[in-house]
């Protein structure tokens, strides 16, 4: 499987959270993530390994209750369970990778820009 990148096939799950699959497989899923200024991604957990690379924007992520203020080039791992949060500074670009696959999240997927 291949991803074709494209603006389109965004979905907004909750205010301010922009996401779409961009390739998974049996193991992990992609995703890339747009985030306006001001939103926040409410504390949360979930049985999903979660690592990911800000790549544009700056966000404050709290993981197990410690905060960190991070710029572009910053990454993360959290650990399956363990209950994070995002507060959004400036608009911000992240891409993540989830393991195992999280089948709810291949509705995010834009069916034109996988190629298989």
């Amino acid at each position: 499987m291949f991803g074709k990148h494209s603006d389109a096939g965004f979905h907004q799950p909750i205010p301010g959270n922009h996401i779409k699959t961009l390739c998974y497989g049996a193991h992990t899923l992609l995703v890339e993530v747009r985030l306006d200024k001001d939103a926040l991604l409410p504390e949360h957990q979930h049985p999903y390994e979660q690592t990911g690379y800000l790549v544009a924007g700056r966000i404050r992520m709290f993981i197990d209750g410690k905060a960190r203020e991070l710029d572009p080039g910053d990454s993360w791992c959290i650990p399956m369970d363990v209950l994070h949060k995002v507060e959004v500074l400036e608009d911000a670009v992240v891409v993540e990778v989830f393991s195992p696959t999280r089948e709810e999240y291949l509705k995010y997927e834009n069916p034109e820009d996988i190629i298989r």
